[in-house]
């Protein structure tokens, strides 16, 4: 008797990647690797779409459509090469228009992708109906998604059996057109018991004519149990990555996986182990100078109690390392139990994942509900759909508060048809105003990256790629990540000999001016401290300026919004401490900025 035959997905270029690198890989440095991977005999990859998408224009000063074509020129025109997209987020990490979800499809489908794997957060049927018209429509193959998790302990009324059994009736009731079925635990968390069970639910509601696969993580310690369980239950497909991009937070081996079948009636995708080794050791030399952090190699049993995904934990790691708030990671994970429970237990994966840690993130940054993170606010507020159950009322009454925004039960696609800076006209106009190109792709590059984008198109977006010491001493681009004032310019406070000075720093032979502060007080808190010269108004934490909302002159009231900070993807509020009027500006947009910094000086 024949073993069946499993198709296997090769995660190592982009979920691989995200998970490990938080997707700061340069594309010349891996493609010998995709060749390896095709001699191997591997037909099937995962080659881009979700964070690896924007990362390439936020961090690599690379085009993800130009990787895309050159990646289907290397394995040839018959691989399935497949892409993730977030329902009506596509790759962004707001709602996209129609007319941007369409334009999201037809490039993809332009740039050399044959399935996209479409799952929404909320597992709310309505955000996957529009987008799998758009791909079907560009002749592309869809997968649509449940998405998995375990609930932290002591939770319920969601992601279980019945819920997931509920989720995929309803997505077939819904008609929406799909060519297979994928369940998507992007945590690792859920048990291989509850993936038997779930996997022969839908193999019950479906038949045997349909493809099912499972994708998961190891991230909690039990993906291959899981993945066995699933085969056991009459799966047909799994996701599974490539060393040193695999384990950890990505997905098991290849090899993991091909030994943990033997004596059992499972072919996988007809692969071999030598070839696999092969292709292995050409990976390996690939990325030997990429700086691969710890907890991308670690199983974490604290998961489940978050529960965190592999692809964002890295991802979210560095940034905390670019921030210097990398201490804080073990807090913000214990956090996170909280934020989900009452926030209406939407999956944990991109974007409900991050809006989870940003708010996990302020509760330990500025003290429990101080702020709202705004993707979480407006999650909780409705606007992103229906959550698997409702949230907190009194999380709801703080984030409508906060955000100055009613709860909503209005489809997310008509509010994002109703804003403005969500259509292609105004993103074209916008291309035409920086002298760019108004081609398709730049217009969706804009859209989808918004000022960072533009900085992309415009040649001025940063690189940002984590190599080991030995190869940064000859590189002035590479960054091990950790927050560094080199080649920095802009505005700082300075302390000297306990006296405090204003420092202007720019490139060049610049003027360079130093003035004395009027207060010798050199704490680095976050308080505002009064003084002769005015009363500083600190940066919250560690991060950039996103913007300045006044000018020097302007007058201001107490708890006015005067400077919007970015850290960790979330934007935070910088308030006038006192009314008066602004004497002193002291930084300026994208700079960086530590905790505790003078940015202003109200007298």
């Amino acid at each position: 008797m024949s073993k069946k035959y499993i198709d296997i997905m090769d995660t190592t270029f982009r979920d691989g990647f995200q998970s490990v690198f938080g997707g700061r890989v340069l594309m010349n440095d891996f493609f010998p690797a995709v060749e390896a991977a095709k001699d191997a005999g591997i037909n099937h990859f995962e080659f881009g779409g979700g964070a690896r998408f924007q990362s390439l224009f936020f961090y690599l000063q690379e085009n993800a459509f130009d990787m895309m074509d050159r990646f289907r020129e290397i394995v040839g025109p018959d691989a399935n090469l497949q892409t993730l997209a977030r329902g009506i987020n596509t790759v962004m990490l707001d709602t996209g228009s129609r007319e941007l979800i369409d334009l999201h499809a037809k490039l993809f489908a332009k740039h050399g992708t044959t399935t996209i794997r479409n799952f929404d957060a909320l597992n709310d049927v309505q955000n996957l109906e529009y987008s799998a018209e758009c791909i079907k429509k560009y002749g592309l193959n869809h997968e649509v998604v449940v998405t998995l998790m375990d609930l932290p302990p002591g939770c319920f009324g969601a992601h279980d059996v019945a819920f997931y059994e509920k989720t995929l009736r309803n997505i077939l009731d819904s008609g929406l057109p799909y060519d297979s079925i994928c369940f998507k635990d992007a945590s690792g968390t859920s048990s291989p018991q509850k993936i038997y069970e779930t996997i022969q639910m839908a193999r019950r509601l479906v038949g045997n004519d349909t493809h099912i696969r499972l994708h998961t993580h190891e991230t909690a310690g039990v993906s291959v149990s899981c993945y066995l369980a699933a085969l056991e239950a009459g799966a047909d497909g799994i996701d599974l990555a490539a060393s040193p991009v695999s384990g950890g937070t990505s997905q098991p081996d290849i090899l993991t996986m091909l030994h943990a079948v033997k004596g059992k009636n499972f072919d996988l995708g007809g692969l071999e182990i030598d070839k696999i080794l092969k292709y292995e050791e050409v990976l390996k030399d690939c990325l030997k100078d990429y700086f691969i952090p710890p907890e991308a190699t670690q199983v974490s049993p604290l998961i489940p109690f978050s529960p965190m995904p592999g692809g964002a934990l890295t991802a979210n790691t560095q940034m905390m390392r670019d921030n210097g708030t990398l201490d804080k990671f073990p807090e913000v994970i214990k956090a996170m139990q909280e934020v989900v429970e009452r926030g209406g237990y939407g999956t944990s994966v991109t974007p409900v994942s991050q809006f989870y840690w940003q708010q996990a993130y302020a509760n330990v940054m500025f003290g429990p509900w101080k702020q709202i993170a705004p993707g979480y606010g407006k999650m909780v507020l409705g606007y992103f759909g229906k959550t698997p159950v409702a949230p907190d009322a009194e999380i709801v009454k703080l984030a409508s508060e906060k955000l100055k925004l009613e709860p909503t039960t209005l489809n997310p696609l008509d509010i994002a048809d109703a804003d403005e800076k969500k259509r292609i006209s105004v993103w074209k106009q916008r291309l035409e105003i920086e002298g760019i190109e108004t081609t398709e792709e730049n217009i969706f590059i804009a859209a989808a990256c918004d000022e960072k984008g533009i900085a992309f198109l415009k040649g001025e977006a940063p690189l940002n790629v984590r190599k080991n010491d030995s190869v940064c001493e000859n590189d002035k681009d590479c960054k091990l990540g950790e927050n560094k004032m080199a080649n920095a310019s802009g505005n700082y406070t300075v302390v000297v000999d306990g006296q405090r000075f204003n420092v202007s720093i720019a490139e060049g032979n610049a003027d360079i001016q130093v003035t004395p502060v009027a207060n010798s007080n050199t704490t680095t808190s976050s308080t505002p401290v009064a003084s002769n010269g005015g009363t500083e108004v600190p940066a919250a934490v560690n991060g950039a300026v996103w913007k300045i909302l006044v000018k020097e002159g302007d007058r201001v009231e107490k708890d006015q919004q005067i400077i919007i900070l970015e850290a960790m993807k979330m934007e935070i509020d910088i308030t006038a401490p006192v009314s008066g009027v602004i004497t002193k500006i002291l930084v300026n947009p994208a700079q960086a900025v530590d905790e505790g910094q003078t940015l202003a000086i109200i007298g």
